[in-house]
């Protein structure tokens, strides 16, 4: 049975009179499809025989004729059995079903249309970044100087211009391209070239290190460019035909087509959100941003990664999905920044083992350890213990594909989890939120006569943890730079990441607290401080010729 999905009737019918004139494949189709459907309640017993041999001779009959200039007639009724494959009885078309191809005819379609529809869409970035090179050791030698000088330029460091390439895609026709963060990441200038050789000066919109994400926008002068409208990547299943459109090795658009060989994979360690469409479709350096693109000429995802030894393409590919980069774009163009909602639960992915211990047949879902008080989880009754399964109808898989679900949504939007609490399966449901900023971050440098000045120090928070990507349960004040000119950086007395606890005995419980007690211990001779670094809890004592001594009690 053929099975044509967006064709316009005129070309239809085309196919159809060459279908009759050359293959005579129509009387199976009318066998299979329109007999059946047509065939009155009262006369559909053991009339398929009879139907079947009806219509061979009566379609014989047509291919003896004239030829092309078949009975239009007979010619119509074939319409309308592609009309009754295509539509239901309410003139609606139906859901899509996907099947192989199983005659020569389709095997010889082409992805031309396809390619012509989408390809203006995708587009090359070039970027430019200046390096300088360090200067030779060699040429501060006493001994050379001696001999040229201090006047010279040879071996002066130089600045050098460090070029790379990559893709884009078009996602709004005033100019907004998306394209990956390492692409852009530290670039002085980024150079777009559409598909027809114009070139534009690009500016940084948003950039999502977390997502390797980020949002370009070009100055079109008012044109409407071809943009790409992105496909719900929910519906994407394995087995899919997708093609990819980038500028690998530089060598201008390339289009390679092949399949979805995964749907959700994770735990790549590629992006804080490790959430992938796999491919088999040729990926190669210079296609990281470029489109991945289903069969509607939608945008399914932004080819990101790919997993080689030789840093060419092994047929593993890996794309994020476009429900992730719209929620990039719509922080970039709605809020200015990235805020993505929050759950309030701490938890770990259920393994085997897990599974087991827990009743379950298969590992799956998020163990929850901890539960924020006040938080969207708490208020939908999500507890200590319990394994969220489902969000929204989705399988949870494992603590990234969590991440993943919520990081897709927006604050305040209505989710419906699947818990399993004990030995029973609930539904809750709840309103997701920004995390909270509290206490404030209070991003304080310190200064005194201590030994640690310079220091930067801030508020812990939900919100801020985030950002900084640490544990959002986390509390207390942390070390976020120190000043290298200090004596806090030359001995390195705190490192960026630390958590202060104590001071001299008194506990650090917020910024204000540790101002206040380095200035009330000013005159010191020696400072007892505890801190928790990389998991481990250590007390140091600095005395007045500024040595100082750790060990670690936790």
């Amino acid at each position: 049975m053929f099975h044509i999905l967006h064709i316009n009737r005129r070309t239809l019918q085309h196919y159809i009179k060459m279908l009759v004139v050359i293959f005579g494949l129509i009387p199976g189709l009318a066998t299979h499809s329109l007999l059946a459907q047509e065939a009155p309640n009262d006369n559909q017993e053991g009339n398929d025989n009879q139907e079947e041999i009806a219509t061979d001779k009566s379609l014989n009959g047509l291919e003896e004729s004239d030829g092309i200039e078949a009975d239009q007639n007979t010619l119509g009724n074939a319409v309308r059995t592609f009309d009754q494959l295509l539509y239901d009885n309410n003139g609606q078309a139906p859901v899509t079903v996907r099947q192989v191809p199983d005659n020569q005819m389709q095997v010889q379609l082409s992805y031309a249309p396809l390619v012509k529809m989408t390809a203006p869409a995708v587009v090359n970035i070039y970027t430019k970044k200046v390096v300088r090179q360090r200067r030779s050791s060699m040429f501060d030698d006493p001994l050379f100087k001696r001999f040229f000088g201090d006047n010279f330029s040879f071996g002066m460091p130089q600045d050098r211009v460090r070029g790379s390439l990559g893709s884009g895609v078009i996602v709004r026709s005033q100019g907004i391209i998306v394209t990956n963060n390492h692409v852009i990441e530290s670039a002085d200038e980024i150079t777009v070239v559409l598909s027809d050789r114009r070139e534009y000066d690009a500016e940084i919109v948003l950039a999502d290190p977390r997502t390797d994400i980020a949002i370009l926008k070009i100055n079109t002068g008012g044109e409407q460019l071809t943009a790409l409208k992105l496909a719900d990547s929910d519906g994407v299943e394995v087995g899919d035909i997708v093609l990819a459109i980038g500028n690998p090795f530089g060598i201008g658009q390339t289009v390679t087509g092949g399949i979805v060989s995964a749907a959700a994979r994770t735990q790549q360690g590629i992006s804080d959100f490790g959430f992938f469409i796999q491919t088999d479709a040729a990926v190669n350096p210079g296609n990281s941003g470029g489109a991945l693109i289903g069969m509607k000429g939608d945008l399914l995802g932004i080819n990101t990664a790919i997993y080689s030894r030789t840093g060419t393409s092994n047929g593993i590919g890996f794309a994020v999905p476009a429900n992730m980069v719209a929620s990039v774009i719509r922080a970039a163009l709605d809020e200015g920044q990235i805020a993505r909602p929050w759950l309030g639960i701490k938890g770990q992915s259920v393994t085997n083992d897990l599974a087991i211990s827990l009743g379950l047949d298969r590992p799956g879902g998020v163990l929850v350890d901890d539960v924020y008080p006040d938080s969207p989880a708490a208020n939908a009754g999500v507890t200590l213990g319990d394994v969220i399964m489902v969000v929204n109808g989705k399988e949870i898989i494992d603590q990234p594909s969590l991440n993943f679900r919520i990081a897709t949504l927006e604050s305040g939007a209505s989710i419906t989890l699947g818990i399993l609490k004990g030995s029973d399966l609930l539904e809750l449901s709840t309103n997701l939120t920004l995390a909270p900023e509290s206490p404030a971050r209070n991003v304080s440098i310190l200064e005194g006569g201590h030994p640690f000045q310079g220091v930067t120090i801030a508020n812990l928070n939900p919100r801020f943890n985030d950002e900084i990507q640490v544990d959002t349960f986390l509390k207390g004040v942390v070390v976020l730079k120190v000043a290298k000119r200090t004596a806090a950086g030359r001995y390195q007395f705190l490192r960026s990441g630390d958590i202060i606890h104590k001071i001299n005995d008194n506990p650090v419980r917020n910024v204000a607290d540790m101002i206040s007690i380095l200035d009330s211990n000013s005159s010191a001779e020696q400072y007892i401080y505890e801190f928790k670094r990389r998991g481990s809890v250590q007390r140091c004592i600095i005395v007045p010729n500024r040595s100082y001594r750790c060990q670690q009690i936790g």
